[in-house]
């Protein structure tokens, strides 16, 4: 028995020791509860795990208890150990925790002997502790397919959460994209509607346009009748001169004018029947029919100007039929005097501005009297040959002995043409930003050929081009102005510029006005420009100077007119009549009305709805409005931008100013300098050509490509060239979708300019580094004068995307370099160019590719259709660019137009004195 106990006692031990064990094992694993395991688990750490747990399970039941049961039945009968050596083997048992004492908790446990074990466990027989250790087996395996099927689940479960996890990232994302979409949806409905309204406003326009153009067509058959009647006058009139000028020079001098006449009525007639076969074709589109109308208003007011001219004509005609007989006893007379006051030809132009700069200097000087300049000018005026022989007859003697000489020369002489002043902030080449510069230049020069007498005015800025001045001299004066509640200096410098007297104004003002490194830009440009305006008036005030025209340029300058108006009339300056000239409609000037107070103009006078007050901002003024307003003469560079701007989407607030003073309102189309931008004659290009001989030009274009390390293998790969400043209006989006689409059509794109605007200048910035080292691409943001001449000359194509664009230059020095223009249809560009797949547009007009809307389609389609035709077609292509190249755009066309506006406002202002 008491061996039995003590094999009993071990073995319950052992049974306890193993399922406290088995309890560990299954406490640590229920402590991994699922909803703690990652999302993602590795299915294969459950299998890890399930098979770690049953082999920690074997170890410890069926190698360490089973073994030792064994072991135990089969020694029974051959027990034979003391109570001391089971106490002994009891001593190793593994201890357990005990919970019934109070100190239970600090982890102790308590062993318990053999004996204490033996004396538990009399009664316990082996067969039942084997029978415990089976039960406990089998629940131990129930427990491990309990997990097996948890781990099971969990890992169904799993997979679920996967999927459904996966299902509601695509749910996600379908519906980020459907929100993208009804976001681009909404955006297109917005962009559809407007569309839709600016297309139903253009089909009324269209519509009301064409019923004007019918009744035109109506009034010129008319005009054509009284035309044919007035040549049968003519006529009646040539056959009397002809009897009468049998025995007078004079009266052949008649004859000749008289055959000028005619051949100029038979173009007249011409232009009518051109506008008549016109008219059949009229029919084909809509579009020719805008065009149409525009040329037909052209035509009448050529026909106006041809029958004033007309009637002119037959009034001297008849006047000289009456004083026949007088005038051959002048003849007589005349041709025994000594002809000292006939014209010399034989200077230049700069000469006689150098005259006229010092009769003028003499005069500020006090060196002489106001009335002796006047006529001294209008001498050199008329180019006398006395004024020439005496001013080189000066040369190195002293002033005082200078201005003796031209007194003895004092006269009377007959006044003819205008004295026209410009007052402007740039003027080509020693000032100039944008097309402003070329058009006081260019402009000046062409009225000056037509005899008229032109200064300019301008701010002498630090950063000019001096070397561009001949004989530029400060005069010994100073000219004082008012602002700001007192009396400033201003030193005068005189100069020519291209053969053009200039005078440049120096203000002695503490702000530096015009030492500022460049021309525009200031926070105080509104100070600046508004001083400027002011000091220029006052030269003229103070100078004695009697000017017929003032012209007035942008906002910068807008200021003269109301000055004019408001002060200088008033003390004697008043036989100007003050023309303003706005290049571009998004520059207005507009600032706080306070500051309007500066120059001396009144602002409560002036701060008025139809005065100076800013049409958006009532607060503010507005020195475009002004001049507007003040102006006896307004235009603006071309005809098609002088209808936009009276429209409100491009007129920038100022549209119903305009219509409100639509009769004085003209557009008249720039023109381009044919001197400086002459490709047969250009001293920047290393190669010279012209239409009939084009090899200099494919010379130019394997030049350029050498300087700029551009691929020369193929020599006749197309040249895109693009030479503009970076801003909005130019379409810079559509600039910069044009480099990628040469590359697309297989071309090579130099683009010339830079920006104003930091983000855009940034952007391009990053497209010439991307393209800095490609075969077919160059970006130059910089402005370069010899550049630009060499890239006009060597390129195929020349693009000009604008989104608005008032006049445009680029476009016409391009076609006069032969480079085909591709535009957008719109402002200057449609006046000046036409495509050639338009076939509402007579042929000898069509001259480059157009597109309409303002988007990569629409300019794709135009860069395509040129690309096709330089390809495909070489020969019309050839022919093509001799043709863009005799296209005449010179300022002579332009100038007569400007020379109209400014007679007809002079004799209105004699008229207007006579009567008084």
């Amino acid at each position: 028995m008491n061996d039995s106990g003590d094999i009993g006692g071990y073995c319950c031990r052992l049974v306890v020791t193993v399922l406290f064990g088995s309890q560990q094992k299954r406490q640590r694993t229920k402590n991994v509860s699922p909803k703690r395991l990652p999302l993602k688990m590795n299915f294969q750490s459950h299998v890890d795990e399930r098979e770690e747990i049953q082999k920690v399970t074997r170890d410890s039941i069926i190698d360490a208890s089973v073994d030792t049961l064994s072991s135990s039945v089969a020694d029974t009968s051959s027990i034979t150990k003391t109570d001391d050596t089971l106490t002994s083997a009891g001593e190793n048992i593994i201890p357990i925790k005990n919970t019934d004492e109070a100190g239970g908790h600090d982890g102790g446990m308590q062993q318990h002997d053999g004996r204490v074990g033996r004396q538990k466990f009399q009664n316990v027989h082996l067969e039942d502790l084997i029978d415990m250790i089976k039960n406990a087996e089998n629940t131990r395996v129930r427990a491990l397919e309990d997990l097996d099927k948890i781990i099971s689940e969990k890992e169904a479960l799993q997979a679920e959460i996967n999927a459904l996890e996966m299902k509601l990232a695509e749910t996600d994302a379908r519906i980020r994209v459907a929100a993208q979409e009804k976001i681009k949806t909404e955006e297109r409905l917005l962009v559809l509607e407007k569309e839709k309204s600016l297309l139903e406003d253009a089909i009324e326009d269209l519509e009301f346009r064409l019923s004007v153009a019918q009744k035109d067509v109506s009034e010129l058959t008319k005009v054509k009748t009284e035309c044919r009647t007035l040549w049968e006058k003519v006529e009646n009139l040539q056959e009397l001169l002809d009897n009468a000028t049998e025995q007078a020079n004079q009266a052949v001098k008649i004859l000749e004018k008289n055959h000028e006449l005619r051949r100029k009525v038979e173009e007249l007639e011409a232009a009518l029947e051109h506008v008549n076969a016109s008219k059949v074709s009229s029919n084909k589109s809509e579009q020719y029919n805008e065009r149409l109308h525009q040329k037909i208003k052209l035509l009448e007011e050529r026909l106006k100007m041809s029958e004033q001219e007309i009637q002119s004509h037959v009034q001297l005609y008849r006047e000289s039929v009456k004083e026949f007989e007088s005038t051959l006893n002048k003849l007589e007379e005349r041709d025994k005097r000594e002809d000292l006051g006939q014209p010399a030809d034989d200077m230049p132009w700069e000469f006689w501005s150098r005259v006229l700069l010092s009769i003028d200097g003499w005069l500020l000087e006090k060196k002489i009297s106001s009335d002796d300049a006047k006529l001294l000018r209008e001498m050199a005026w008329k180019r006398d040959g006395r004024i020439r022989d005496t001013y080189l007859a000066c040369k190195g003697m002293h002033d005082q002995e200078a201005v003796g000489m031209f007194l003895k020369l004092v006269s009377s002489p007959t006044r003819r043409g205008l004295n026209i002043v410009h007052i402007a902030a740039e003027m080509a080449p020693v000032a100039k930003v944008g097309g402003l510069g070329d058009v006081v230049s260019g402009l000046s020069k062409a009225l000056q050929r037509k005899g008229h007498l032109v200064e300019i005015v301008l701010p002498k800025y630090d950063c000019m081009e001096y070397e561009r001045i001949t004989d530029l001299k400060a005069l010994d004066v100073d000219i004082q102005s008012y602002f700001d509640g007192q009396l400033f200096k201003n030193k005068i410098w005189v100069g020519t510029v291209e053969g053009l007297p200039v005078y440049f104004i120096e203000p002695h003002h503490p702000a530096k006005l015009f030492w500022r490194g460049q021309l525009y830009g200031e926070h105080d440009d509104f100070k600046r420009f508004s001083f400027f305006s002011r000091a220029a008036l006052e030269l003229l005030y103070q100078a004695g100077k009697r000017p017929d025209i003032i012209h007035c340029h942008d906002w910068q300058t807008a200021f003269v007119a109301p000055l004019y108006w408001e002060i200088y009339s008033t003390r004697g300056l008043n036989s100007a009549r003050i023309c303003f000239t706005c290049h571009n409609f998004e520059y207005q000037g507009t600032t706080s009305a306070s500051e309007l107070s500066s120059c001396g103009l009144d602002v409560h006078h002036l701060k008025r709805p139809d005065r100076m007050q800013d049409n958006s901002a009532h607060d503010r003024i507005n020195p475009t409005k002004g001049a507007i307003v003040y102006s006896n003469i307004v235009t603006t560079v071309s005809p098609t931008y002088a209808q936009e701007v009276r429209t409100a989407e491009g007129g920038h607030g100022l549209h119903e100013t305009l219509n409100t003073h639509a009769k004085k309102f003209v557009g008249i189309l720039n023109g381009i300098d044919t001197d400086a931008w002459n490709p047969s004659t250009d001293d920047f290009l290393r190669f010279q050509y012209n239409a009939d001989d084009l090899k200099g030009k494919a010379d130019n274009k394997d030049s350029l490509r050498k300087l700029l390390k551009l691929s020369s293998s193929e020599p006749s790969q197309p040249m895109v060239g693009c030479i503009t400043r970076l801003v909005p209006q130019k379409g810079v989006h559509l600039i910069r979708h044009a480099i990628y689409r040469t590359l697309e059509l297989g071309g090579q794109f130099l683009l010339l300019g830079s920006s104003p605007v930091p983000h855009i200048q940034r952007e391009f910035e990053g497209i010439a580094k991307q393209f800095q080292s490609h075969p077919d691409v160059r970006l130059l943001l910089k402005y370069d004068e010899a550049l630009s001449h060499s890239i006009y000359a060597a390129c195929d194509m020349f693009i000009v995307p604008s989104i608005f664009e008032p006049c445009g230059l680029t476009q016409m020095i391009a076609m006069r370099y032969g480079a085909v223009p591709i535009v957008r249809r719109t402002g200057g560009l449609n006046d000046t160019v036409f495509d050639v797949d338009d076939d509402t547009i007579p042929f000898q007009y069509r001259n480059g590719f157009t597109f309409l809307t303002p988007n990569e389609e629409g300019l794709n389609g135009a860069m395509e259709r040129a690309f096709d035709c330089y390809k495909n077609r070489s020969e019309i292509w050839q022919q093509f660019v001799q043709k863009v190249m005799r296209i005449d755009f010179s300022w002579d066309s332009s100038a007569e137009q400007y020379e109209e506006l400014y007679q007809k406002a002079v004799a209105r202002a004699r008229a207007a004195a006579t009567r008084v």
